[in-house]
């Protein structure tokens, strides 16, 4: 069994691996990620750590489904593609996706996030993990750019700094040839509302990167264009939760300042 040693922004992937467990443990799973629950059994640590309290565990269930969605979705217009799925914690996305053969896949995270991942999952065809910071430029150049690539991003611009950020996405926009990006964002409001998101404060993250609207985003660089911004809130998925969270998206989807705090963004270039 690993000893899970992780603080900040990198010990809430241990918040969102249980909560991917937790769903797929239940009777009516959304997302159905069955390796989460075996890595689960591999890692030492306290739930009760990770701030994840009854019912949490459907949201993250459900913005991991939407993601996989968008993904499919490239792919299948893009059987030769790359993915970068930058910040991938402990994420089996690769396995539950299944690319075909004609898919280069990076999973890319801290070096000890990457670490403690290595023996958790199966190894696959296509299918590399690479060590290091995704800020940092270095590893980027090592990844071939002969294809459109699919950028994923799931949990990680709120925690960039937003200059980082915004320097990571020219980055990619810059080397490759075509692609696109998929990612959560929060709003500013979002960002400043962090005192009352319980995972965060129980990892000791902060976050910095509020991103309201396409507009902000379509500054980044030349040629990249917002394809859909869509509310978390206004995902399908919360008809077929209880009541209370059927209650909570409509009550954010009549308040728009709440309804744009936490975001999907899809970015063409």
């Amino acid at each position: 069994m690993s000893k899970a040693r992780l603080s900040g922004a990198e010990a809430t992937m241990l918040a969102t691996l249980y909560c991917r467990a937790l769903d797929a443990r239940s009777p009516r799973p959304i997302l159905g990620d069955t390796l989460a629950v075996a890595a689960l059994r591999e890692i030492e640590f306290d739930p009760a750590d990770t701030g994840v309290r009854r019912g949490d565990h459907v949201t993250i269930a459900l913005r991991g489904r939407f993601l996989d969605s968008w993904t499919r979705d490239f792919l299948a217009g893009h059987p030769e593609a790359t993915v970068l799925h930058l910040g991938c914690g402990l994420d089996s996305r690769v396995h539950r996706v299944d690319p075909g053969p004609g898919v280069r896949w990076y999973d890319v995270d801290r070096p000890a996030v990457i670490d403690l991942k290595r023996g958790l999952y199966p190894a696959r065809d296509g299918y590399e993990l690479v060590a290091a910071s995704v800020t940092d430029p270095a590893w980027l150049e090592e990844v071939p750019a002969d294809r459109p690539v699919l950028v994923v991003a799931e949990g990680l611009t709120m925690y960039l700094e937003e200059d980082e950020g915004r320097a990571l996405f020219r980055r990619v926009v810059d080397r490759f040839p075509s692609g696109r990006f998929v990612f959560d964002g929060f709003s500013g409001l979002g960002v400043r509302m962090q005192w009352a998101n319980r995972i965060v404060r129980k990892a000791g993250a902060t976050l910095h990167w509020g991103i309201d609207g396409c507009a902000e985003l379509e500054t980044i660089a030349p040629g990249l264009r917002c394809t859909a911004s869509e509310s978390v809130f206004d995902d399908p998925g919360y008809t077929e939760l209880s009541r209370g969270y059927r209650t909570l998206a409509a009550v954010a989807r009549r308040l728009p300042a709440v309804r744009r705090m936490s975001v999907y963004y899809r970015l063409d270039f």
